[in-house]
């Protein structure tokens, strides 16, 4: 594997998801994976899972989680983890965004 060190803010991609979220991956190796998530007011992360541990770090606006069917309200400052397989999802309460960080990489966002 080749590895990249640096990863210029300028240099990544923004991605417009739809429904007012955007997504850029800030960095990643095989097995770690940095992304900022944009979100518009009342823009909804659905429910999903996956294989991949997750933290969720939020850097700005208040956030309705969904983790394992049990709700939270969370803003600046909070963070939180899913284990691999968890049923999650998130409500934007007001205008944010998150620093998501996967182990092993996400493959299906590069």
């Amino acid at each position: 594997m080749d590895v990249t060190n640096y990863f210029p803010g300028d240099e990544m991609n923004l991605i417009d998801l739809g429904d007012g979220i955007k997504r850029k991956v800030t960095a990643y190796s095989d097995n770690l994976m940095c992304v900022e998530v944009h979100f518009e007011e009342g823009a909804v992360g659905a429910l999903h899972s996956h294989p991949h541990e997750q933290i969720t770090y939020i850097l700005s606006g208040r956030f309705e989680f969904n983790i394992g069917g049990t709700k939270k309200i969370l803003s600046a400052g909070d963070s939180t983890y899913k284990q691999p397989n968890i049923e999650h999802g998130a409500v934007c309460l007001e205008p944010g965004v998150l620093l998501d960080i996967f182990t092993p990489s996400r493959a299906d966002f590069l």
